[in-house]
């Protein structure tokens, strides 16, 4: 990291138009919607400073201005006039990230408060290792609201592979290093870009999460989040 014994900066993915939420992304961002109470984008941010983080980003585009409301000037907004997809809006917020590796986190998935520690696990995996990006992964049995059977496969070593090892999710929190978007165009592309790079080359690892797992994406898994949880 930049700054020896820092926790690594914090990306938040907030700038999606939350298509698969609706009616309730009519009037607001999917970040800022409610989970028993507590708005998705705050369920993450609770997570990771648990754990030491301190400093946030997150981009923004669709009802933008709510969402800088809410923060009232306590979280820095990277704002999008075009949507920049999940790379091209990590690229476009380079500048106010300050610690290399850091933290890339979806703001529409989580676990239960307390129920796990494991960003750090990943710091140690990418300080201990030779990769490029880890992966945050939970098995399929922890996971609520995913549609997939998996994506990729984690090995015993926490080596990512297409077909060797566990069945694994990607839980939608990546660390990764700043070098990776040297190369990457201006405008818009997918962080899946980098992770099949890092695949290819063999610098993909991933850490489990020992704890539930919630994807909200649509209203019937945010009823069921808001079961379980209750």
């Amino acid at each position: 990291m930049t700054d020896t014994g820092a926790f690594p900066d914090v990306m938040l993915l907030a700038a999606g138009l939350g298509t698969r939420m609706r009616p309730l992304t009519l009037e607001q961002p999917k970040p800022l919607i409610g989970v028993a109470g507590t708005p998705l984008i705050e369920r993450i941010m609770i997570n990771a400073r648990a754990e030491g983080a301190r400093h946030f980003v997150a981009n923004a585009h669709y009802l933008a201005d709510q969402l800088l409301a809410h923060f009232a000037g306590g979280l820095r907004i990277s704002r999008e006039e075009q949507l920049l997809g999940t790379g091209g809006g990590v690229r476009n917020a380079l500048p106010m990230l300050g610690s290399d590796p850091f933290f890339v986190m979806n703001t529409d998935a989580f676990w239960p408060k307390g129920s796990d520690a494991p960003l750090g696990r990943m710091v140690a995996k990418m300080a201990d290792s030779a990769s490029d990006i880890v992966l945050l992964c939970v098995h399929p049995v922890r996971a609520s609201g995913f549609d997939r059977s998996h994506d990729f496969c984690l090995d015993p070593r926490g080596n990512i592979t297409n077909d060797y090892g566990a069945p694994v999710i990607y839980a939608g929190v990546a660390l990764v290093r700043k070098s990776l978007f040297n190369d990457m165009p201006d405008g818009a592309f997918s962080l899946t870009r980098l992770f099949d790079r890092a695949l290819a080359n063999e610098t993909l690892q991933g850490v489990a999460l020992n704890a539930p797992w919630y994807h909200v994406g649509d209203p019937e898994a945010l009823k069921t989040a808001e079961a379980a949880l209750a």
